[in-house]
């Protein structure tokens, strides 16, 4: 019987029936606006601040520092357009492995006069420290302090690839710098603690909890000054005007409450999960590379190549056998391009262009992993063949 798995848990998560129940009333029956001054509206404003203790609680922040945005793209944007926005224009520094949610507004302000370094990685994908200090060091450099702003993802969307927050951000400080972390990919599979990390921002997503899509939040430590990116009625602190979207709020709260609460469990059971699979990958003989296995990982991602095959091709065929998994490229409308993050490791294009993500959830199974892996066998079996029957290889 043909039975699919989904084991892209990165790209997103199901709705927990939990948090749809949850929702279902501020779908249906309750209508109120978070800002009206009636039961209806004043209803709505407590579920929100309901939720905003919940995310502030799984994340070891006060309520007033959590500022819904519309998802983690949004979140990202706002601290790196709205802090710049308040400062005289200085040092940007991002990681090479950022999200394009990153790299992208950082570009914009580079081109508005902003210095925009890029921070390298090493072969695992771990930020390299020294270019981390030079970097820092570019703050003092000059006759005078610059104004500078840092933004390091916590745990990477690709390799599952963790940093070193706590210590990166507190160099920052003591040069001056606003420390953003964007821990979209940590939230719920690690433990986030926004005053242990001691940064300026962290932004978290709904999504990727088991939540709705359309929420996220922007954690803003009060002291950081910030322009808003959306004017209007000042909701948010002022932070991000426009009506609260109060049923995807409420399931936001409430899912990252009940990732925090199974943590634990889960961590270690996605961890075995996660280890079952290299280590099946590894018997298969279809000698895959497993990228980044020396460093620091989320439990729940893999993310590896097999030597001559196009990873597109791969997911396409893997799709078809009833396995949802994502391939390292990001397409562009003309041309594939192999994962940024592996091209700033080191890894060779046509390698890079190969990777293949697998991403466990709370619903993955030991059975699922196992037959995934037959499934890889018999898929690059074929792929192999028609290669030789053509006389060529299937890497582009």
């Amino acid at each position: 019987m043909f039975a699919p798995a989904y084991l892209d848990h990165n790209a997103t998560t199901s709705l927990d029936a939990r948090v749809f129940t949850a929702m279902q009333p501020w779908l249906l029956e309750r209508c109120g606006n978070a800002s009206s001054r009636h039961e209806y509206g004043r209803a709505a404003r407590r579920a929100v601040d309901e939720a905003r203790q919940q995310v502030a609680d799984a994340v070891g922040a006060h309520p007033t520092e959590v500022v819904f945005t519309s998802g983690g793209s949004e979140a990202n944007n706002l601290f790196l357009k709205g802090a710049a926005a308040r400062l005289p224009k200085g040092l940007l520094a991002v990681s090479a492995i950022e999200h394009p949610c990153v790299r992208e507004p950082a570009r914009q302000l580079a081109k508005q006069g902003w210095q925009l370094q890029e921070l390298a990685v090493n072969s695992e994908g771990v930020v390299d420290a020294a270019r981390y200090a030079e970097v820092l060091g570019l703050v003092d450099a000059g006759a005078n302090r610059l104004s500078a702003l840092v933004s390091v993802m916590l745990a990477n969307n690709e390799t599952g690839v963790l940093q070193d927050i706590r210590s990166m951000a507190a160099q920052a400080r003591a040069v001056g710098a606003w420390f953003h972390c964007d821990a979209v990919q940590a939230l719920g599979k690690i433990p986030v603690n926004f005053r242990d990390l001691g940064v300026s921002a962290l932004t978290v997503s709904s999504h990727k909890v088991y939540g709705p899509q359309g929420a996220a939040a922007l954690v803003l430590d009060k002291r950081v000054e910030c322009e808003p990116q959306i004017a209007g009625g000042g909701q948010e602190r002022g932070l991000r005007s426009g009506t609260e979207n109060v049923a995807a709020i409420v399931g936001f709260g409430l899912a990252c409450q009940l990732a925090v609460a199974d943590m634990t469990t889960e961590s270690a059971r996605q961890t075995m999960l996660r280890d079952h699979l290299e280590q099946a990958l590894h018997n298969s003989g279809v000698a895959a590379t497993v990228f980044s296995r020396g460093a620091p990982r989320l439990p729940n991602t893999t993310f590896f190549a097999v030597p001559d095959l196009d990873g597109e091709t791969l997911v396409g065929m893997l799709d078809r056998a009833g396995f949802a998994v994502a391939s390292g490229s990001a397409c562009s409308s003309a041309q594939p391009e192999p994962s940024h993050t592996l091209l700033s490791m080191g890894v060779a294009a046509d390698v890079a262009r190969g990777a293949v993500r697998v991403s466990v959830g709370r619903a993955t199974t030991l059975a699922e992993m196992d037959r995934f892996v037959q499934a890889l066998i018999e898929t690059v079996e074929r792929l192999r063949k028609l290669a030789a029957v053509g006389g060529s290889t299937l890497a582009a």
